[in-house]
């Protein structure tokens, strides 16, 4: 007996094929059928009609920082509710696990370090997680059965180097017994399932005292190391992070990471390729990373959004303007001291040169202060301002736009929310993304959901992008668009039997409208432990998801199922060899 039979619906089954009318039956976690409509003889526990409804396989996520939320937050909200069946975690460097049993004051490190590198409330983070584990394979066991989605992690440098040289991880270089204890550690954890490295050299990774994180002290010869323990284990790969991919990279940076490909035979990922009409040479100097990746014996894929995702700003708290040459050093400052500096002219004429600077690199789009729109304002001196865009506010004031953002700012003691106007939103920009996207290196995605909760919210890619793709741009086809979210991913992590409808595969499903799927606007909600705030969006147009053939979400609403699965490097992901 089938456990559940989907009628009728229009099936775009992954592989970008087109799409076909057909009922699918689950059983046992499994896509048990597919056949034409009304063929299917065998008896079903429930069913429902399709007709006029898309059933696609369930999105995959490749970027995503879900690490600790999932421990109070098993069904990774908002990614589920848009589609995502399945995520994948510990990128960047940063995972929460292996901490050294014998030094308790690591895990507090490693949430201080969390909250200031990737936007995480420290409350949340103390409160949510249970902190219980010290080895990788034991964090993993501690999420096992209990979460919604399915859920594979890469082990992040900074906590192999943290756990095997406590407090010289930051600053110091392994001697050859420490390299030596960090790949025993390392293929351990490989070998409880984790599904290969992940490490940060870019300059904008600070721990929770303002220091390089751990792994931006990495040397060639240990990231070239590290790589070699890829090659040993199944189903492995390796994502990275350089301060190039921010703009562009520079041939020492290219040579490392072709370098650590070859070394290991498996992919490399890396985050996010920025495309932007205005600046045409970015695309083409990115992709040469992948182009001498290939030519070396590696592969070198850039991840990029499909979707421009709003980032709210605040000369109050830590955020991406802070990491504007120079700029740091300001906003760091008491805000009594930081309102008086952004008041004098000479101070705000250096900011913004430094600002439009070429050292500025991607940063450079957050200089048009005059774009910026006013969020939430906290003082009656800004009452009736929220919503309305700085330039008319400057021109009606008689100020230049940063000095009338400023006085904005000072009167709220700097909490005025900011939502900056994307500078790439332009018809050449986007024919430029339709471009990138067909080539071979480029796959959609860097989300980072479970990240940066207070000042964005990229989880809804891919219901936003697919409505885009039916009813606004019009970039892509249906069938490639799913194929970008599911297949294509699914293929670059070597995912078993996931990303496509097949007869026999996992039951990973999302059926939804055509007509209406969407996302909703970006809201500040306060559900994370301890109170603390996130943005969240509405899935729109989403019937029904699926993992592993049980239902998780309908009409937008959890049903309270934890049917995910941790999976592990062999077990659940094949090689995907470079060779």
């Amino acid at each position: 007996m089938l456990d559940h039979l989907i009628r009728g619906a229009t099936v775009v089954d992954g592989t970008g094929a087109p799409s076909y009318t057909a009922d699918v039956g689950i059983r046992d976690g499994r896509i048990a059928v597919v056949a034409p409509p009304g063929t299917v003889t065998e008896e079903a526990r429930t069913s429902e009609d399709a007709t006029g409804l898309v059933l696609a396989p369930g999105f995959v996520d490749p970027h995503t920082h879900y690490d600790a939320q999932l421990f109070w937050d098993p069904y990774a909200t908002p990614s589920l509710n848009h589609g995502v069946t399945t995520v994948a975690g510990g990128n960047c460097g940063f995972t929460l696990a292996p901490l050294h049993p014998g030094r308790p004051a690591d895990a507090d490190y490693t949430r201080r370090m969390m909250s200031k590198v990737e936007g995480m409330s420290l409350v949340a983070l103390e409160e949510g997680a249970p902190w219980s584990w010290s080895s990788f394979g034991e964090y993993l066991d501690a999420l096992e059965g209990r979460i919604a989605v399915n859920a594979g992690f890469m082990v992040g440098h900074c906590a192999l180097r943290r756990y095997v040289m406590g407090e010289d991880a930051v600053g110091g270089q392994p001697t050859p017994a420490q390299l030596d204890e960090m790949l025993a550690l390392f293929h351990e954890a490989m070998e409880a399932g984790a599904w290969g490295l992940s490490t940060t050299q870019s300059a904008t990774h600070s721990d929770g005292d303002g220091k390089p994180v751990a792994s931006r002290h990495a040397g060639p010869a240990e990231l070239l190391a590290l790589s070699r323990a890829v090659a040993a284990h199944e189903g492995t790969q390796i994502e990275a992070i350089v301060a190039g991919c921010l703009d562009q990279f520079s041939d020492e940076e290219i040579e490392l990471l072709v370098a650590m490909s070859a070394e290991a035979g498996r992919p490399l990922n890396w985050n996010v390729l920025t495309i932007d009409a205005a600046v045409p040479e970015r695309v083409p100097r990115q992709l040469i990373a992948s182009e001498r990746a290939r030519e070396a014996g590696g592969r070198i894929v850039a991840l990029t959004m499909p979707i421009l995702t709003p980032m709210n700003m605040s000369l109050g708290t830590f955020c991406a303007l802070n990491l504007i040459p120079g700029w740091g050093e300001i906003l760091g400052l008491p805000v009594p001291e930081r309102i008086a500096k952004l008041r004098d002219p000479d101070v705000r004429a250096e900011m913004l040169r430094r600002a439009g600077s070429k050292e500025a690199g991607v940063f450079r789009r957050l200089a048009h202060f005059g774009r910026y729109v006013i969020g939430d304002t906290y003082s009656t001196a800004n009452e009736g301002l929220t919503g309305r865009v700085v330039q008319d506010i400057a021109a009606e004031r008689g100020q230049e736009p940063f000095a009338c953002l400023i006085e904005i700012c000072a009167n709220d003691q700097l909490r005025t929310v900011l939502w900056p106007m994307p500078t790439d939103n332009d018809p050449a920009s986007w024919a430029l993304r339709a471009e990138t996207w067909q080539h071979e290196d480029v796959l959609l995605g860097g989300s980072d959901a479970g990240a940066h909760l207070d000042r964005m919210c990229g989880a809804p890619y891919t219901t936003r992008f697919l409505g885009d793709c039916l009813r606004g741009r019009k970039l892509m086809g249906l069938e490639q668009a799913v194929k970008m979210l599911t297949d294509d991913p699914a293929q670059l992590f070597g995912l078993r039997e996931r990303g496509r409808i097949e007869e026999g595969w996992h039951a990973d499903l999302v059926l939804f409208d055509p007509e209406r799927i969407d996302a909703g606007k970006a809201t500040l909600v306060h559900d994370l432990p301890g109170d603390s705030p996130r943005l969240d969006s509405r899935a729109i147009g989403i019937n029904a998801v699926w993992v592993n053939g049980v239902e998780t979400i309908r009409e937008d609403v959890v049903t309270g199922a934890v049917p995910g699965t941790v999976l592990r490097s062999g077990r659940d992901t094949r090689t995907v060899s470079t060779k």
